[in-house]
């Protein structure tokens, strides 16, 4: 499988650690422009009251392009308490959630200058979880020489379908299944809390 180029991500999805998984890691580009409204600042959750998306608050004047390497962060909201309540309502009663909650609440309830440290964090915080051993490359510099990588900076994304390129992860055990069925495309966080060590074998699953 061709290397994915990814934008960076919060957290990710089962989908991006599912890419990881099969291609044996990923290039991350932190030079391309933010872009809003995607996985980049947010990440969807699953709780009693169905699907919630979780937003990071940024520092950036509106309509400002910069690079995704030099977006700060705003705390003047405590985004990263009420992400940290939102995930505990979420999953406090799975099976896992004791096991992995405190080293979720460490790394939101510690403040990051730049999203990218935030994103990166939680990147290596799942992927330590999962026990997964792949190489990722995180490359300052827009990437534009894409031969031999599978471009999905663009169409990765909440609000588009799945590239063809992409499968979807099967679905698995889910907390509130009998209330709302099973959700897709969530937050990695609801797959280790849900399955534990089973995790990693779920993501590769045909």
């Amino acid at each position: 499988m061709a290397t994915p180029l990814l934008s960076a991500f919060y957290f990710g999805t089962v989908e991006h650690y599912a890419l990881l998984a099969r291609s044996g890691g990923a290039v991350i580009d932190t030079g391309e422009h933010y872009d809003r409204q995607s996985y980049r600042n947010r990440t969807a959750i699953i709780g009693p009251n169905g699907r919630q998306d979780l937003v990071v608050s940024i520092a950036r004047r509106s309509g400002e392009k910069i690079p995704m390497h030099s977006v700060g962060l705003s705390y003047a909201e405590p985004w990263n308490a009420q992400h940290v309540q939102a995930i505990r309502t979420a999953y406090g009663q799975t099976p896992w959630f004791i096991h992995y909650m405190p080293d979720v609440e460490d790394l939101l309830l510690k403040k990051y200058e730049s999203l990218i440290d935030l994103d990166l964090a939680t990147m290596r915080m799942a992927l330590k979880w999962l026990k997964m051993n792949v190489t990722v490359e995180v490359r300052e510099n827009y990437v534009e020489e894409t031969s031999g990588m599978l471009d999905l900076r663009n169409t990765l994304h909440p609000k588009k379908s799945l590239a063809p390129d992409v499968s979807a992860v099967p679905p698995y055990t889910q907390v509130f299944a009998d209330r709302h069925g099973f959700a897709g495309r969530l937050n990695i966080l609801d797959l280790v809390m849900n399955a534990g060590p089973d995790a990693a074998g779920i993501l590769t699953r045909p």
